[in-house]
């Protein structure tokens, strides 16, 4: 089973979503199944008892966490995770049953391929501290990009589903006019125009919405990938 959700943004009340309570099925799942988180995982903060409560607790858990990076995760102390190869792609493995995505990956689960591309642009920036609460490294570089397409093009440009934290630039103009588009958005643009997929979730907005058939903005709600 593979499930989808939106930010949990720890330690902040929105992990709740993951309790059984209001995730029941989560009772039937096992190890080897998911639960994909897109982006603003945040538990990779500042190592705080707090941060690693939360871990521990997903740990815990029937299912394994898969995460994609959002605009706010501590970009330096993510990179001093071990780096990995989990079903075809590398991660970066945060414990035994949580790992995080990295950008431009393409992994297998359950015969679906699914290519994750972290990264957003913070809007707040300016009541932010570079290096203690935002990093340049919240937009993808030339070689992640770069990296990409070739991972994409190794798939003859063709996935099941596609895991992002913001939207393609048309998408995030409809849905969120007030949020500045960008080098990342464009990219992503490109892509729906250029890649064959099935469906394509993303977060960041706070929003649950399914804006067409093929693409939905996540946040509360945990959506199961169905064939």
């Amino acid at each position: 089973m593979i499930y989808v959700t939106g930010d949990i943004h720890i330690p902040s009340s929105d992990i709740q979503k993951l309790t059984t309570k209001r995730f029941p099925e989560q009772a039937d799942m096992k190890e080897d199944d998911f639960l994909i988180i897109c982006g603003d995982f945040g538990g990779i903060w500042d190592g705080s008892r707090e941060e690693q409560y939360w871990i521990k607790w997903l740990n815990s858990k029937n299912f394994t966490t898969l995460f994609i990076d959002g605009n706010h995760e501590n970009f330096d102390m993510l990179d001093t995770y071990d780096i990995e190869v989990f079903h075809g792609g590398r991660v970066h493995r945060i414990s035994d049953k949580v790992y995080h995505l990295m950008r431009g990956e393409v992994i297998t689960l359950d015969g679906k391929r699914i290519f994750a591309l972290g990264g957003a642009e913070s809007h707040d920036k300016p009541y932010r501290k570079e290096g203690k609460t935002w990093w340049r490294a919240e937009i993808p570089s030339a070689d992640e990009y770069r990296r990409a397409q070739m991972r994409l093009q190794e798939c003859g440009n063709c996935v099941d589903i596609i895991i992002t934290h913001c939207a393609p630039t048309s998408i995030q103009n409809s849905i969120a006019g007030q949020c500045d588009t960008n080098e990342l958005t464009d990219f992503l643009e490109m892509l729906m125009k250029s890649v064959s997929y099935n469906k394509w979730f993303f977060g960041h907005y706070h929003l649950d919405l399914e804006f067409d058939k093929k693409h939905v903005a996540v946040f509360d709600k945990i959506h199961p990938v169905r064939d």
